[in-house]
């Protein structure tokens, strides 16, 4: 498997391939899990618990402080290449509310990493693969 810079939505029988790679070069892999729930304060708590951020995320929910926190971490890192895995999403065709909201800021975050005028010439290739929790891809709680 090769692991591509970008954003993939792939079936959870792929997510171990992309685990093993990623191990194989050597790049570091954080696992976002949400117990298939796509509600934001599910996807707060796995990026709180998961993802290294700069600045700390404080209490509350604010999407732009969130995606400030992730990209700032994530550049802290000063590794070349990272890759998060969210293996109990839904699936991302007709994403809505909360979900819609995360999925755009991980594609985001994928883009402004990449581009050396927003990193100071270091950029991330970051590789985001999301999977279909099984089952359908489960329930949210306060979806919107």
């Amino acid at each position: 498997m090769v692991i591509d810079r970008g954003f993939h939505e792939v079936s959870g029988a792929a997510i171990p391939g992309v685990v093993e790679e990623a191990a194989c070069q050597g790049v570091p892999v954080f696992m976002l899990s949400t117990g298939g729930r796509t509600d934001k304060e599910a996807f707060f708590e796995a990026v709180r618990e998961t993802l290294p951020l700069d600045p700390p995320l404080g209490p509350g929910g604010a999407w732009d402080a969130l995606s400030d926190s992730v990209w700032g971490g994530l550049h802290a890192l000063e590794t070349p290449r990272v890759v998060i895995v969210w293996p109990d999403a839904r699936p991302v065709a007709g994403a809505q509310g909360d979900f819609w909201i995360a999925l755009v800021i991980l594609r985001d975050l994928v883009a402004t990493l990449a581009e050396a005028r927003y990193t100071g010439g270091r950029p991330t290739q970051l590789s985001v693969y999301v999977a279909p929790a099984p089952g359908g891809g489960g329930t949210t709680a306060a979806e919107g």
